[in-house]
C-alpha cells in the first residue's frame, strides 16, 4: 500500500512557508529591512538555531538577502521584470509611454473593481488612510511626500484587489515609474488647476470603493487615467510648440 508515515513538519519549514506567503502577498516589500534575529524568532515562536535555518534556506532561493552590519533584507524581486536594454527603449519611445498608460488603465480599472468587490474592510480603511494623508499633504508639487502618497494610494488598491500575480506586475510597473522611465510626475502637478482636478479624480475613486460601487471605482480609475494621459499630450504639444517659436525667433533675428 503507498501509505508512508507523516513527518512532522520541521519549525524551520514553518517559518519558511510563513515568510513565503508574506512576500508573496506583497505584505513584506522588495528592500523592506526584517526584525533583528531575537526579535523574530520571539515573534515566531521559535529557536535562533530554527530561524537562521529558515532564514539561509530563504536567502539560497533569492528571497531574502543579507547587508553587512545592517541586518536580513527581502530581496529585490521585482527587478528583474524588464531587463535593462527594454528600460532604455521604453524611455527613449513615446510609443511605450503611451502604452504603459494604456496598461495602467485596463489593470487598475480592474484592480479598483475586485477591491470594491473583495477588498477587506481593513483594505478599504487603509485606502482611506491614504486620501486623507493626501488632502492634508497639500500639493505635490510643493513636497516629495504628497507626490508620494499619489503612488502609495494607487499601489494600496492593487493590493486590496487581492491577485498575488496582478500586484507583483502591477508593482514593478510603478517602479519604472518612480525611475523616471516613463514620465516626470512633477510634470502632472506643474499647474495649480491640475492638482486641484487629480486631487477631486482621487476623491471619487476612493468614495466609489468604500461604497463598494465596483463599477462606479472602474470608471472613475479609466477617467482619472484618461486625464492623465490627455495632460503629459498636452504638455509634449507645448514643448513641440515652444521649440518652433524658438526657432522661429532665432530666424527672424538672424535676418535681422
Amino acid at each position: 500500500m503507498p501509505f508512508q508515515k507523516v513527518q512532522p513538519e520541521k519549525l524551520s519549514a514553518a517559518v519558511v512557508h510563513q515568510i513565503e506567503q508574506l512576500i508573496l502577498r506583497g505584505i513584506l516589500s522588495p528592500g523592506e529591512r526584517l526584525p533583528s534575529e531575537r526579535e523574530l524568532a520571539e515573534r515566531l515562536g521559535v529557536s535562533r538555531p530554527s530561524l537562521r535555518d529558515a532564514i539561509s534556506e530563504l536567502q539560497q532561493g533569492g528571497l531574502l538577502s543579507a547587508r553587512a552590519g545592517s541586518g536580513i533584507f527581502v530581496a529585490d524581486v521585482l527587478g528583474s521584470a524588464f531587463s535593462p536594454a527594454l528600460v532604455r527603449l521604453f524611455a527613449t519611445h513615446d510609443e511605450a509611454l503611451f502604452d504603459y498608460l494604456s496598461f495602467r488603465r485596463d489593470m487598475e480599472g480592474l484592480a479598483a473593481e475586485r477591491a470594491a468587490q473583495f477588498g477587506s474592510d481593513a483594505d478599504l480603511q487603509v485606502i482611506q488612510t491614504i486620501f486623507d494623508k493626501m488632502v492634508e499633504a497639500g500639493d505635490p508639487s510643493l513636497s516629495d511626500e504628497a507626490a508620494s502618497l499619489d503612488a502609495q494610494f494607487h499601489s494600496a488598491i492593487m493590493d486590496a484587489s487581492h491577485n498575488v500575480i496582478m500586484l507583483h506586475m502591477m508593482r514593478s510597473m510603478f517602479d519604472l515609474l518612480h525611475q523616471g522611465v516613463f514620465y516626470n510626475r512633477r510634470i502632472m502637478f506643474s499647474r495649480h488647476i491640475t492638482y486641484e482636478i487629480l486631487l477631486a479624480q482621487h476623491s471619487d475613486i476612493n468614495a466609489a470603493l468604500q461604497a463598494r460601487d465596483a463599477q462606479a471605482a472602474r470608471t472613475a480609475v479609466e477617467i482619472h487615467l484618461d486625464y492623465v494621459k490627455q495632460a503629459l499630450l498636452d504638455h509634449q504639444r507645448s514643448q513641440r510648440n515652444a521649440e518652433i517659436a524658438r526657432q522661429r525667433l532665432e530666424h527672424e533675428s538672424g535676418k535681422a
